[in-house]
């Protein structure tokens, strides 16, 4: 199965597909088949911000975890700078693994309580190898300042900050070792509003000076619109719209996109759906 070769693609998938299987009942057991991901493609281009939202079971985390290959997939293909992740030696993969990262849902639970933020920070580039002692303690340094904390932070551990610290502290972690896409899953959604535009800001100054790729994922239309280029909208395993950002805020097609956009609160939203 080939597809299309673009230069400015950084990632494509081409009909992914991911079946769970689940199972209820107690003296009988009866099996059920979930079609999680059901023939799903995209492409993020080099430097831009794909956005995929859809509600709680949509598929939309299920889709990030098998991008990232820690869930295999049915059936597709995913390219990564123009190579097939399957393909991948061990080497190449390792790579593949440096130059996608992601930011997780909850900054509480995404950072080892035991560490301290300089050996969290450090550890990525610690596995990869990159630099020497003095040069990684260097770059930790000078990162945490980047992310709006301080030097004397690196000496705490995760249980004396706040949420939004937390997410900047992750933030640093993922970026450190100079990555080409990351992948953030509702980085966001834990945080107070006020905190959520601080980290949206700091996500969008790191992308114009590091020119990252991003795919943003979100229950939340409010959100992405600050930060997408592009919209994905998931339903139930299916991609059900795919638009520009500015296009699908004002001429949405899918009824189940307007359906999202007439529910959020207090916002001049109102599409008439077609039955």
């Amino acid at each position: 199965m080939k597809l299309p070769r673009n230069k400015n693609f950084l990632l494509e998938a081409k009909n992914i597909n991911k079946t769970y299987i689940k199972t209820s009942g107690f003296f009988v057991k009866k099996k059920m088949e979930i079609k999680a991901l059901n023939g799903v493609s995209l492409s993020i281009q080099k430097g831009k911000t794909l956005a995929i939202v859809g509600e709680s079971g949509s598929g939309k985390s299920t889709l990030a975890r098998c991008l990232l290959q820690l869930q295999s997939i049915d059936s597709g293909v995913v390219k990564f700078k123009g190579k097939d992740i399957n393909s991948l030696n061990i080497k190449e993969l390792k790579n593949l693994k440096h130059e996608v990262q992601m930011v997780f849902q909850d900054p509480y639970a995404s950072l080892n309580p035991r560490m301290k933020i300089q050996d969290i920070i450090a550890e990525g580039l610690v596995i990869h190898q990159i630099g020497t002692p003095l040069e990684i303690k260097r770059k930790v340094s000078d990162m945490i300042k980047r992310v709006g904390l301080s030097q004397s932070d690196l000496v705490k551990y995760p249980h004396e900050f706040s949420g939004g610290q937390r997410q900047r502290i992750g933030i640093a972690r993922a970026l450190i070792v100079e990555p080409k896409l990351v992948i953030c899953d509702e980085p966001v959604s834990a945080l107070d509003v006020s905190i959520q535009a601080q980290i949206l800001l700091l996500l969008k100054s790191f992308q114009k000076e590091m020119r990252l790729s991003y795919l943003f994922i979100s229950h939340d239309l409010r959100v992405v619109r600050h930060i997408a280029d592009e919209i994905i909208v998931m339903h139930q395993g299916k991609i059900v719209e795919r638009a520009r950002a500015d296009k699908l805020y004002t001429k949405p097609e899918a009824n189940y996109t307007k359906e999202l956009l007439n529910s959020i609160p207090g916002k001049p939203f109102k599409f008439n759906l077609i039955h």
